[in-house]
């Protein structure tokens, strides 16, 4: 429930902190005074619409925030949670800031939200029935799930979702074969021309590089052979060469070493650089006899690279990318052969399914049926006691041509207000006043199944007056046996019944109009009710009437 609203440079309102109990929570004060801003702070906190016309002239910005308590509202912290807001506590903090240049701001439990988040949040926390604002009751889906959770048919209406969700998975799996294999059938020539193509060409991944590198050093064979041969010749030449010219070195080292022993390690780097050339020696003319000059060869890998290239230009960059177009069109042949087979399946598949939507559809349409039967009487019996005498509410039900996810018909509430009328869709209802009260019987037959815990309602009170606003405290009160109701109300009759009264009055702080509110003591009940009858608050008339109120709403 709201236990607290705090508003800050609101249109007039400086800063006031609203509290609210449990029960029904009314408030009231004069024409003009700031309840009708209260409600528009509400609304902001709820995700209205924002502006800067909303900042208090001088201020920087405005700012709205809501405290509420989720004990033992287990689903309502589980929404918070769903959207990563923590709620370590059962308290949940609702902020939404407008500054001066119309920007705004929103944050849930300190975690910066967007609009959006923050009206879904809002939405379950509070329903707002006033005769401006666009109210959840009104919405089509919010009527189908009022009267699935009248019929207790949760665990149908999801069954209903899930075997819509399973039929429609099959059909997409059936358009998605169908249009494969019309795509394959249409191109079945040229996808055999390329299947065959490839398959022909016998390709290995990495094949390309390998030819690359044949092709360098059979193109080259001649010149590797001489630089070979040349290399070998320096090194051997039995005049010439450097392993002949290395013997002067051998003796000189040989020499050194009868003299001074440490030129031993002289002698051990001779040996290990004479050995390495003689071994690089003996390598160069082993490789020159190893280099053929093959043109066949030669001939054989230029063609084979020529048709890499060939297909690589038609069919892809890469010789990967070839490879895996002929395995693609080899696939899309092949589902001209399987896809019938898969189809059949398929449609076996669908047409149980099928079946199965439409009993869990029907079961829905039954359980419907049967609560739109009475959530209808129920209402239609509570209308009169609010001052609609001819008021009746229906509950129609439109079959669809096709069962969606929602079930097999669409949910409307109907209702009319006058005899001699036909009953129109309750978002049609012309008076703020009317509506709210058939809202308000609406919640007092749905009050066991409906879990939003709080309930605003403003102008409910409007057109009517006596016995009728009498009937409406009554039944405000009983509504908020199993909800927190928080109405504005100028009739005295539905004040007396709160269980808990606020007053806002209108005054001025630093030459600028402002709005206070003050929680009322038994004492200044009885006055502020007593002006709301009419009279002189101070006249004995007056009060006596008030306490007479007071007493009949407490007996």
């Amino acid at each position: 429930m709201l236990t607290e609203l705090r508003i800050r440079n609101f249109a007039i309102i400086d800063s006031v902190t609203l509290p609210l109990e449990r029960g029904l929570n009314v408030l009231s004060g004069e024409t003009g005074a700031g309840k009708s801003i209260i409600v528009g702070a509400l609304g902001l906190l709820l995700g209205e619409r924002g502006s800067a016309d909303l900042v208090r002239p001088g201020a920087e910005r405005a700012t709205v925030e809501g405290v509420f308590d989720l004990e033992g509202r287990a689903n309502l912290i589980a929404i918070a949670d769903e959207r990563g807001i923590d709620t370590d506590s059962d308290t949940l903090v609702l902020k939404r800031e407008i500054a001066a240049n119309g920007r705004g701001r929103a944050w849930v439990n300190g975690t910066p939200v967007t609009t959006t988040v923050l009206a879904e949040i809002g939405r379950s926390l509070v329903n707002l029935h006033g005769q401006h604002e666009a109210q959840t009751l009104l919405d089509a889906e919010s009527q189908r799930h009022i009267l699935d959770a009248f019929a207790d048919a949760s665990a149908i209406t999801s069954q209903v979702r899930d075997e819509y969700g399973a039929l429609s998975s099959i059909r997409r799996r059936i358009d998605e074969i169908t249009k494969r294999r019309t795509d394959a059938e249409r191109r079945a020539d040229y996808l055999r021309h390329v299947a065959h193509e490839i398959a022909e060409a016998h390709l290995v991944p990495g094949e390309d590089t390998t030819l690359e590198d044949d092709a360098r050093v059979l193109e080259n064979a001649d010149e590797l052979r001489t630089l070979a041969q040349s290399i070998s010749a320096v090194l051997s030449d039995e005049e010439e060469g450097a392993l002949a010219r290395l013997a002067v070195a051998h003796r000189a080292l040989g020499q050194i070493s009868r003299i001074d022993a440490s030129g031993s390690r002289l002698q051990e780097l001779y040996d290990t650089g004479f050995y390495a050339l003689d071994e690089l020696a003996r390598a160069a003319t082993d490789y020159a006899s190893s280099v053929e000059l093959d043109p066949e060869r030669l001939a054989t890998v230029r063609a084979r690279r020529e048709l890499i290239f060939r297909l690589s230009k038609k069919y892809g960059g890469t010789l990967n990318d070839v490879i895996s177009a002929g395995s693609a069109a080899q696939a899309e042949l092949d589902l001209v052969d399987s896809a019938e087979f898969d189809v059949a399946q398929l449609r076996k598949q669908e047409s149980e399914a099928e079946a199965r939507l439409q009993a869990a559809a029907a079961r829905l349409t039954a359980l419907r049926k049967r609560a739109a039967t009475a959530i209808g009487k129920a209402v239609t019996a509570e209308l009169p006691q609010l001052g609609m005498d001819s008021g009746r509410l229906t509950v129609a039900l439109t079959p669809r041509d096709n069962i969606a996810p929602e079930g097999a018909e669409d949910v409307e509430f109907r209702v009319t207000l006058n005899k001699g009328y036909d009953p129109r869709p309750l978002a049609r209802v012309a008076s703020g006043g009317e509506l709210a009260r058939v809202m308000l019987a609406l919640k007092t037959v749905l009050a066991a199944v409906d879990h939003v815990p709080t309930l605003v309602f403003d102008e409910v009170d409007a057109g009517i007056g006596g016995r009728v606003g009498l009937q409406v405290g009554d039944t405000m009160r009983r509504v908020a046996e199993q909800h927190q109701v928080f109405a504005i109300s100028h009739l005295p009759q539905i004040a007396a019944r709160a269980h808990h009264h606020i007053v806002v009055a209108k005054g001025a702080r630093d030459g600028v109009t402002t709005a206070d509110i003050s929680v009322l003591s038994a004492t200044d009940r009885v006055t502020e009710i007593a002006r709301m009858l009419g009279g002189d608050p101070d006249s004995k008339t007056s009060r006596a009437h008030a306490r007479e109120l007071l007493e009949a709403a407490a007996s």
